[in-house]
């Protein structure tokens, strides 16, 4: 894994990054409360743990650029910048959400952010990711689209049909695999043969790299140089991001795939823990800076949940709204 020198980054971004990874972790504690309580319902799948690779990989991008996550997706909407109060609204099923609360935690989507999902199905960003990169390179504009998704995701076919055609016509992605070993359940050894995921990019000749994904300074610098080679003209990039989430697949899980001592040891590296450790030692942070973050935190979640809890379900009458276009099939 590439080191990364603390030099490289000023004071006050990595104070932005430990707010934003903070603000990522209590908000899906918060949700995970929430819907113990029956107030988000359907499934939901928390980012706990992941928060450093969403925080460092967003920084590297502008406005203009497009970005396509998985249903693990609250961390990366957050970070692009889609009001908290929309997605809690949206996952409360309120019309006052992102997606007038037709989509819930899975779906997020805000296309004035280019925030494109969100998607339920196991490695459906990628072929939208390379769709949306494609419609750049057609109309010559200067822009990248960055794609999210779990090692599970590459067992199945899009994901090597998407990067075959990135590739081979050189378009501007930048493919980041958060490899938290699991999948929805089954351990990575277990289901491929090949576990160093990265080595499967290599084979399409995509430039390819290993990050520590518990590491922001790292995810940071790994996605700034991987930008940036895709923004100069030089094709997608690969980035495998080796995390590990802290809580079960999905709220409905019983977690009997393994073991607690193993979750307790991946702990003892949270990004958010490291991070603040090391930025105390370097004299950057304080206590009550970090206390004040965390009483801005909290009030900004306090703030969404009642904006949530006073929106209004979608009128019956607008259940049709959007199925078709002008009223033609």
């Amino acid at each position: 894994m590439t080191q990364t020198l603390v030099s490289e980054f000023t004071g006050e971004q990595q104070l932005q990054w430990l707010h934003d990874m903070l603000r990522i972790r209590r908000f899906e504690e918060k949700c995970g409360q929430l819907y113990g309580d029956m107030k988000i319902r359907g499934f939901l799948h928390l980012y706990i743990g992941e928060e450093a690779i969403a925080v460092g990989v967003m920084q590297a991008l502008t406005a203009e650029d497009s970005v396509v996550a998985t249903y693990r997706e609250h961390g990366h909407a957050l970070a692009r910048g889609l009001p908290m109060q929309s997605i809690l609204a949206e996952m409360y099923g309120k019309q006052e959400g992102c997606c007038r609360g037709r989509g819930g935690s899975m779906h997020l989507f805000d296309a004035t952010r280019r925030f494109y999902g969100g998607n339920a199905i196991v490695a459906g960003g990628l072929p939208v990711a390379v769709g949306l990169a494609l419609a750049d390179k057609m109309q010559h504009r200067p822009r990248v689209t960055v794609c999210f998704f779990g090692e599970g995701a590459v067992a199945e076919g899009e994901f090597h049909e998407s990067l075959n055609l990135a590739a081979l016509w050189q378009l501007p992605v930048l493919f980041v695999c958060e490899n938290n070993r699991y999948a929805m359940g089954t351990a990575l050894e277990r289901s491929e043969a090949e576990t160093d995921i990265h080595l499967k990019a290599q084979s399409y000749r995509l430039p390819a790299e290993v990050v520590d994904g518990m590491d922001v300074r790292a995810v940071a610098a790994a996605a700034n140089r991987a930008v940036a080679a895709v923004r100069a003209g030089a094709g997608s990039y690969f980035l495998e991001m080796r995390t590990y989430h802290f809580r079960a697949h999905s709220m409905f899980d019983p977690e009997l795939y393994r073991d607690k001592k193993e979750v307790e040891a991946w702990k003892q590296h949270c990004p958010i823990a490291a991070f603040s450790a090391a930025l105390k030692q370097q004299q950057r942070l304080s206590d009550e800076a970090l206390a004040a973050m965390e009483h801005q935190v909290a009030a900004e979640i306090a703030d969404a949940i009642a904006f949530a809890e006073a929106g209004t379900l979608e009128p019956v009458a607008d259940l049709a709204r959007d199925v078709m276009t002008g009223g033609k099939c």
